[in-house]
């Protein structure tokens, strides 16, 4: 146990003070404090010494020196029971400090309301991680408060121990202070590296804040956890069952499928990371039907995804699939009604839920790879007409929706459409003309042969096999990026059988 005689707070959030000055109080706990702090705390009529009497320093440099003195640090350092450090404190008339009580400025959120940089760059804290990491250092004498969400604890803690803390709740708050200066730290990190436009610096900081302990990961012996760059996820569960780790995997690739269509029209149906069925037939109940009818076997106990609200009409039809989830961009009343008789049906608002162009990352015991997004949207000039015969306005139309699906659908990828809806998809494959033959068998299996089929592909065909196996089931447009060495065999094929060849300048591999 270590008594808590003199206690340091400075906060930069000032909520929550009252209780925790109550509990100092009641154990005759001489507080110091300095700046804004020092007013609330006078404020709420209790005793306080400022910091720069303390010190017998004033704060200058409009603030930004305060804390950052010998008499704080060596009173926050010495361990308490080395004789040269009892020496030192008593040459220099210097007293222990027990309690370190900081919350950081809030850089983090000046970041999501200005991008005036010397405002940023001022709300880089100094004095408050460096007393932090002082007293998280010195654990053994010293309890170190860096949240709000802890006061609860250490007042709880005192109330215990009359006033002092023992020494597993002090290691606890030092490792969460570590934490807390190095998540802080990282932030301002990536901050530095943005704006001087370096995309993989020499030391990579990945700072996010833990959203949910999930039960398991892939599979039931597996840990599994949800972490967020935010505090809290942009997609709201309003009913069902805890999400899975596997249901987050799906939910988030029915989001990125399902945020590049148009707004609010189109339905994404996901299986195992992987559409089954995509439409944007502008009508939203022909949407979830015309997706439906491209794999009903693969969609049952899968994700749905509607890009717009969900009405008692849609509900009413959707209630009839078993599915694990159903995403909207909100719910009426009505619907809500009608799905909450499925349990454990998980129902998700992702109204916010906006694609951002940051970084993709997949890790493999100690190694991590680090992309950036394929989310740019499509238009014509991103593409190049290269067979004689030209794609009418609606095989064009066609023929960018295949291509923006195809780039979301596992490598080998072959997807085929017509009247902007998915008719068959092949996934996953080794062998693109595998992907090919599994995309045509689905399609014959499920859908009527339609006279204007197009397909796409997530990279280019290596031979002739893969686009003459697409032709012969009656596909009459193919996109594909440019690349391979036998592009003039390709583009000869397809002027020979009259077929519309449009080349991508970019692939969308997706492993």
């Amino acid at each position: 146990m270590r008594k808590i005689k003199t206690a340091l707070i400075s906060v930069s959030n000032k909520n929550k003070l009252k209780p925790l000055l109550n509990i100092l109080k009641k154990n005759k706990i001489k507080i110091i404090s300095s700046g804004g702090t020092y007013k609330e705390i006078k404020k709420l009529k209790f005793n306080c010494l400022e910091v720069s009497k303390f010190t017998n320093s004033p704060e200058i440099l409009n603030g930004r020196v305060k804390t950052l003195h010998p008499k704080i640090h060596a009173g926050i350092l010495n361990i308490r029971n080395k004789k040269s450090h009892k020496m030192d404190l008593k040459s220099q008339n210097f007293e222990n400090i027990d309690l370190v009580i900081v919350n950081f400025y809030p850089f983090e959120k000046i970041l999501k309301v200005t991008k005036n940089n010397k405002k940023i760059v001022e709300n880089i804290d100094i004095g408050g991680p460096s007393m932090v990491r002082s007293a998280a250092k010195n654990y053994n004498d010293v309890t170190v408060i860096t949240s709000l969400n802890q006061y609860d604890e250490l007042i709880s803690e005192l109330k215990k121990n009359n006033g002092s803390t023992s020494l597993g709740f002090r290691i606890k708050m030092s490792r969460l202070a570590f934490t807390e200066t190095a998540y802080y730290d990282s932030i301002v990190s990536n901050y530095f590296n943005k704006i001087t436009n370096i995309d993989f610096p020499k030391k990579k900081i990945i700072s996010s804040n833990l959203i949910e302990r999930l039960r398991y990961g892939e599979n039931p012996h597996q840990k599994g956890a949800l972490y967020s760059r935010n505090t809290l996820t942009n997609i709201k569960q309003i009913q069902g069952k805890q999400l899975s780790y596997n249901n987050y995997s799906d939910i988030f690739t029915a989001l990125k499928i399902t945020k590049s269509l148009p707004q609010n029209i189109g339905t994404t149906i996901i299986k195992h990371g992987n559409p089954c069925g995509v439409s944007i037939k502008k009508k939203h109940l022909e949407s979830y039907m015309s997706a439906l009818a491209c794999d009903p076997i693969s969609a049952f106990g899968g994700v749905i995804s509607c890009n717009y609200k969900i009405t008692k009409k849609i509900a009413s039809v959707l209630s009839k699939l078993f599915t694990e989830v159903i995403i909207a961009n909100g719910f009426h009343k009505d619907a809500i009604k009608i799905l909450r008789t499925k349990k454990n049906l998980r129902l998700i608002d992702a109204s916010y839920y906006a694609s951002s162009e940051n970084y993709n990352y997949l890790s493999s015991d100690d190694e991590i790879l680090v992309q950036s997004g394929d989310i740019q949207k499509f238009n014509n000039r991103d593409f190049k007409v290269v067979s004689k015969k030209k794609p009418n306005p609606k095989q064009m139309k066609d023929l960018i929706f295949a291509f923006n699906i195809c780039r979301f659908v596992k490598s080998n990828a072959i997807v085929i459409a017509t009247n902007e809806t998915t008719t068959g998809i092949g996934s996953g494959q080794p062998s693109r003309l595998d992907s090919c033959q599994i995309a045509i068998d689905k399609m014959k299996k499920f859908m009527s042969i339609d006279s204007n089929l197009v397909a796409a592909s997530d990279a280019f065909f290596p031979f002739v096999d893969g686009i003459e196996k697409l032709v012969q089931a009656g596909v009459s447009a193919i996109i594909q990026p440019y690349g391979s060495i036998r592009d003039k065999e390709i583009i000869k094929f397809a002027n020979q059988t009259d077929t519309v060849l449009v080349f991508s300048k970019t692939r969308h591999f997706r492993h």
